[in-house]
């Protein structure tokens, strides 16, 4: 027989008093004890984790001492043939109650598996035991101990000599309350319980892997420590909630590890964490433990944010795609350049496209494989916080895009994660995203909805992130989104609304708005569902509760603008309408207008691009249209690039031709003056209440000329909350308009230009209104009193009182 495998043929006689989980001390009787053989073998003591491949010589320990009083019978602790066949093959459930020390009766068993291992011996203070070897890694042997003491694992490789804890001697780290909202699908933290976690656990340095993954006959975690062979880490299930968990002793932040899964099938699959804080830089697909050391200084600006609702606030947006601003920066160079262009600007918000780890850089970031993580591509999660903090200390404001529609099918992330549909839908028709070759989220199974819902609240609490714009409303809120009939099945009313997807994004807005003080959810929604922005108890006449966005995109007002800006101006009679029909429905949610990369790209041209004629009128037209939009009810969203007219397609690969602005080209009355108006628009905006704080109400906007379809001019007036008001009239024709009259609000002496979009600075013409208008007494538009202007060709010209 093996070492460990020597038994005693004497029963002991039972103590009176229980003694402590140590080894047996030496009895007071005086007999001469029987000989016995022990299971305890003394063994040199040897170095932790040496970095040689040979350790220094020690002295030999002396053996523990066992005497036949306290001595019982022990069973063999050696593992069954089919515990280590599951162990073996990765289909283990509970390795913990095989693996590790347990009780047994008179002693204690002690098991290890750890292949192309020599030796293991147990160490438990003076105790030295070196446990057999069972063959395929497997080691044991049983010690008459009167309870499990606190030990570590001496263990001998070919070439080193390493000094580990047990992870299996260990309790599990993630407590019954965690279970609990797990399985509920309501842990809106889920991230401080799934995926990899450094902490102490039962006073040892580590780190905590669980993942969620209930289909799978076994899971394992592999990695760097461990060489990616799992075989020594299998992980616990931990009951019904699919949740399996190891925590590993001496692994901390750096560390690279991935999942390795038994499917149900049997076949073998290797995943990234969908937990993962932090990931290797694309190709490369390994998750990476870490831990934030970020010390936040933007205290000021969190406290502040909230004073104000976002949609009666000020808010001027700069959409960016931060690969590609300034191509090579890392998060902690693009803190040192981007907070300054964008304050100098004038810009209130910016709005990052999607910064969650992807695999392909050409998606622009909407197919998503780690959504816990900011792209490595830039740097570290602590980098991407101290990017955002210093915006908050420039007072700018971050919003960014968050893509919960949908992700890509890549073998090594969410796809079938576990063998079988898990993130996605099980029935293929709803899984299969039409347009874009991935795969649909199941709204429908609440650890799902709650991944996502907690996935929103991790970026906004974790990253202070002000704002998320969520990427593709409509095609979660459509069953028959870009499906012909038979391609889809009807809810269980008949109708083509998504009610899983409904009751999700009522949800995340819900709670982020309870969680998070100040924040605010944006949805690009391209259709006219209704009740967008309407608080979730609120029920519309579609008998659903509002969505709970605080602000939408609006498309329609992009489309109809862009489409009536591109006609000839001798043709923009008769697309007048397109640049009136959005104050139709301007307060049926509350909106941004976006002029947004989407624009920009694929064909569709520049914004400046877009404009008919030679490149003053080009240029010419951008102003005017960039100062209706800044006038126009809406907050407003302006691309990289557009702000000073850019006269090429964005491509992420080289990010905008900063070139144009070099006053070597000459650019001062070209793409320069373009970017001093939109700084204009933005400080004009900013001192003026009436361009933003009755944007949702429709008290705040009043037609002046509608109807001049013949003229291309369109006339309008903001009012603030107090009533004080700033007249916006555009020009889109290129002719000067002298002595245009235009009835005003009786109620102002005097009116004078605050902006002109046909100044000198900007490249215009430099035809203005120097003097105050003064309004006449001849009726006109339906006023009392009219002023006699001045109108710039292909212009755009804001008036205040004087």
């Amino acid at each position: 027989m093996g070492k460990a495998e020597k038994v005693t043929e004497k029963v002991a006689r039972t103590p009176e008093k229980a003694e402590s989980p140590e080894t047996l001390d030496t009895p007071e009787s005086s007999e001469t004890p029987d000989p016995l053989e022990s299971p305890v073998v003394p063994v040199p003591p040897v170095a932790p984790a040496a970095e040689t491949p040979t350790a220094p010589p020690v002295e030999a320990a002396p053996p523990a001492e066992i005497t036949p009083e306290r001595a019982v019978l022990l069973s063999s602790p050696a593992l069954d043939a089919v515990d280590r066949e599951r162990l073996l093959a990765g289909t283990h459930h509970d390795p913990h109650s095989v693996l590790g020390a347990h009780p047994l009766p008179g002693g204690v068993a002690f098991r290890v598996l750890r292949p192309f291992a020599r030796s293991v011996t147990i160490v438990s203070g003076e105790l030295r035991a070196e446990l057999h070897d069972d063959g395929d890694g497997f080691f044991s042997g049983a010690l008459p101990l009167r309870g499990v003491p606190e030990y570590r694992l001496v263990i001998a490789y070919e070439e080193q000599v390493q000094e580990i804890e047990d992870a299996y001697r260990l309790l599990p780290a993630l407590g019954d309350l965690d279970l609990h909202l797990i399985g509920e699908g309501r842990h809106e933290e889920l991230w401080r319980a799934l995926g990899s976690e450094p902490m102490t656990h039962q006073g040892v340095t580590g780190t905590r892997f669980a993942v969620w993954a209930p289909n799978a006959r076994g899971v394992r975690v592999i990695g760097g420590f461990n060489f990616w062979d799992g075989t020594a880490y299998p992980m616990r299930s931990l009951g019904s909630t699919g949740v399996w968990e190891l925590f590993v002793p001496g692994v901390g932040e750096g560390e690279l590890y991935k999942f390795e899964i038994t499917r149900p099938d049997g076949s073998k699959t290797q995943r990234a964490d969908p937990m993962a804080r932090r990931t290797e830089v694309p190709p490369n697909t390994s998750s990476i433990v870490t831990s934030s050391h970020h010390e936040w200084e933007d205290a000021e600006w969190l406290a502040r944010r909230a004073e104000v609702p976002a949609h009666e606030g000020p808010m001027s947006i700069y959409e960016l795609h931060l690969a590609s601003w300034r191509p090579g920066l890392t998060y902690r160079q693009l803190a040192e350049q981007l907070p300054a262009y964008v304050r100098d600007l004038g810009f209130t918000h910016v709005e990052l496209m999607p910064v969650a780890e992807h695999p392909f850089g050409g998606s622009w970031g909407y197919q998503v494989t780690g959504f816990y993580a900011p792209t490595a591509r830039l740097g570290t999660p602590d980098d991407f916080k101290y990017l955002v903090d210093a915006l908050h200390r420039a007072g700018i404001g971050v919003l960014m895009d968050w893509v919960p529609a949908h992700f890509p099918r890549d073998e090594w992330a969410l796809a079938e994660f576990d063998g079988r549909p898990l993130y996605e839908h099980e029935d293929p028709l709803r899984a299969a995203h039409p347009d874009w070759g991935t795969l649909e989220f199941d709204f429908g199974r609440r650890e799902v909805r709650n991944f996502l819902v907690a996935n929103a609240v991790y970026w906004c609490e974790e990253f202070h992130i002000d704002g998320l714009r969520v990427d593709a409303v409509a095609s979660m809120l459509y069953l028959d989104y870009s499906r012909e009939p038979g391609q889809w099945t009807s809810n269980e009313h008949g109708g083509r609304e998504n009610l899983d997807a409904v009751a999700f994004l009522q949800e995340m807005n819900a709670t982020m708005y309870r969680r998070v003080p100040g924040v605010v959810t944006i949805a690009e929604e391209s259709t006219a569902w209704d009740g967008v922005t309407r608080a979730t108890h609120h029920t519309g006449p579609g008998g659903f509760g509002g969505l709970g966005f605080g602000l939408k995109w609006n498309m329609g007002w992009m489309h109809d603008s862009l489409g009536y800006v591109q006609h000839d101006p001798v043709h923009r009679k008769h697309h007048h309408h397109e640049m009136t029909f959005s104050m139709v429905y301007a307060y049926s949610e509350n909106y941004v207008l976006p002029i947004s990369h989407d624009e920009v790209v694929h064909g569709k041209r520049s914004l400046v691009s877009k404009m008919p004629g030679d490149w003053w009128q080009q240029r010419a037209t951008e102003r005017a249209y960039l100062a209706f939009m800044w006038s126009h009810p809406g907050k407003q969203l302006l691309f990289m690039g557009q702000e000073f007219a850019q006269g090429a397609e964005w491509s992420e690969a080289h990010g905008p031709d900063w070139w144009l602005l070099d006053p070597a080209y000459g650019a001062e009355a070209d793409h320069r003056g373009v970017r001093d108006l939109v700084r204009d628009l933005n400080t004009v905006y900013l001192d003026t209440p009436a361009l933003w704080q009755q944007d949702t109400v429709p008290a705040g906007f009043e037609w002046l000329v509608g109807d001049a379809a013949e003229d291309n001019v369109f006339a309008f007036v903001r009012y603030d909350a107090e009533g004080v008001p700033l007249l916006s009239i555009s020009n889109f024709s290129p002719v000067v308009r002298h002595d245009y009259r235009i009835g005003v609000p009786e109620s102002v002496p005097a009116w004078q230009e605050a902006l002109n979009t046909d100044a000198l600075r900007y490249g215009g013409t430099d035809i203005h209104n120097a003097a105050p208008l003064k309004p006449d007494p001849q009726p006109w538009h339906g006023r009392p009193a009219s002023i006699r202007a001045t109108l710039p060709p292909l212009a755009t010209v804001w008036l205040r009182p004087a």
